[in-house]
């Protein structure tokens, strides 16, 4: 069964963080990811950009852009992580790894009702 697990965070907590504790978390978090690769239990995984860039559709037809995300919560949805476990309980251990690492985000984790891969992404698409 396919997971995902929703990073959010406070981004006014990320974005003072200096270069090195970011690389340092990251760092860590990133041998997570690649461990969880070599098991092949995860899928695609992001870090997206600040939510003062983001556009939100409304509206019938998606007709209006609205600037910004419009979550009512404290934290932001800064990433994500699509993980193939056997079960929620799984997830929910993956999730608790990732936690320790970054100990101050709170991590949700969805059942993935349709999950579509899609086209491999180039090089550019990581920023």
């Amino acid at each position: 069964m396919f997971y995902a697990i929703l990073a959010y965070h406070e981004e006014e907590v990320v974005s003072s963080w200096t270069k090195e504790e970011d690389t340092a978390l990251m760092t860590e978090l990133l041998e997570i990811n690649e461990r969880l690769v070599r098991e092949k239990t995860l899928g695609p995984a992001a870090r997206l950009g600040p939510t003062g860039r983001a556009v939100t559709l409304r509206g019938k037809d998606a007709e209006i852009v609205i600037d910004g995300p419009f979550a009512e919560t404290k934290e932001q949805l800064l990433g994500l992580y699509v993980v193939d476990c056997p079960s929620l309980t799984a997830a929910v251990e993956t999730a608790r790894e990732l936690r320790r690492a970054n100990p101050t985000a709170v991590y949700e984790i969805r059942e993935i009702l349709l999950y579509l891969p899609g086209a491999p992404l180039s090089a550019s698409a990581e920023s």
